[in-house]
């Protein structure tokens, strides 16, 4: 879908409540699945798909779409969710997520899912595709922006800084980086296993533009990539404040929900939660 002029806040926070609650319904109790990865990037992705994207459904290879890399490949269901509610596939294929033979499996697949960019989940390698999408429209004169989504435990990966230091290089300025800044990882909080911070400054020193934002905040984060797109001679990071976990309560700021099964009570707890925040929205 194409971008507006000026993004529908309120449009955009509602599609954010309704992506989260398909998110958990996709998943279901009884399955280990990336609750809390793919609930704290919602709203960056929606964002994403549902305001800034220069995408078609109908023709998912045009030559001049943006491209989207999901580098945290673990949080791919927020990208399924989004894709569906694109018109990439019916939305009811979410039901079919982590099942044998299923198009919609637990890391991004470009072979079996359509709109996907690149299959990714070994992290640390999805700012290196992007970088080499952002080179390939310079050299065919293509006029496409390339977004890439990673993790902040991610960033400790020295792959991302390699690749950090090759877009500085040669200044590619048609992408962008968006760090999920949840502050916690598979085995705790990121700052105890190994620190990421000063993050600002290490994306600067290798050449970018950073901007830090809150990134559940939908004005923020369309405002943000907004900017990016007006950034000349040097590729733009933006790292989003987030909570892991966020809009179910018990999965908040929990390390425990990153990869986890949750019970048919909690599964309930967390629908009826989140159907009651779309719905508060849908009210306003």
């Amino acid at each position: 879908m194409t971008q507006t002029r000026r993004p529908d806040i309120r449009g955009l926070e509602k599609c954010a409540a309704q992506a989260r609650l398909q998110i958990v319904k996709a998943m279901g109790p009884g399955k280990f699945h990336h609750f809390g990865g793919s609930l704290s990037a919602t709203d960056l992705v929606v964002a994403l798909y549902h305001y800034k994207l220069r995408v078609r459904a109908d023709q998912p290879d045009w030559p001049e779409r943006d491209r989207f890399v999901l580098s945290k490949g673990h949080a791919v269901p927020a990208v399924y969710v989004c894709l569906a509610r694109c018109g990439f596939f019916p939305v009811e294929e979410l039901e079919t997520l982590k099942t044998f033979g299923s198009n919609l499996q637990g890391h991004p697949d470009m072979r079996k899912t359509c709109g996907l960019e690149a299959n990714t989940g070994s992290l640390g390698m999805g700012l290196s595709v992007a970088n080499g999408m952002a080179l390939a429209g310079r050299a065919r004169g293509l006029s496409y922006r390339v977004y890439v989504l990673l993790g902040d435990g991610e960033c400790q990966e020295g792959q991302v800084w390699e690749a950090a230091m090759t877009a500085g290089h040669y200044r590619l300025d048609t992408l962008t980086a968006v760090i999920d800044r949840n502050e916690l990882q598979a085995m705790g909080c990121t700052e105890d296993r190994m620190s990421v911070e000063p993050l600002a400054a290490k994306w600067q020193s290798f050449g970018w533009k950073t901007l830090e934002i809150d990134g559940h905040n939908m004005a923020s984060i369309c405002r943000a990539l907004d900017t990016a797109a007006e950034i000349r001679g040097q590729p733009t990071a933006i790292i989003a404040h987030t909570v892991k976990g966020k809009g179910v309560p018990f999965m908040e700021g929990q390390p425990g929900f990153h990869n986890a099964v949750i019970s048919e009570d909690q599964y309930r707890a967390a629908v009826e939660g989140l159907e009651a925040t779309a719905a508060a929205l849908e009210g306003r």
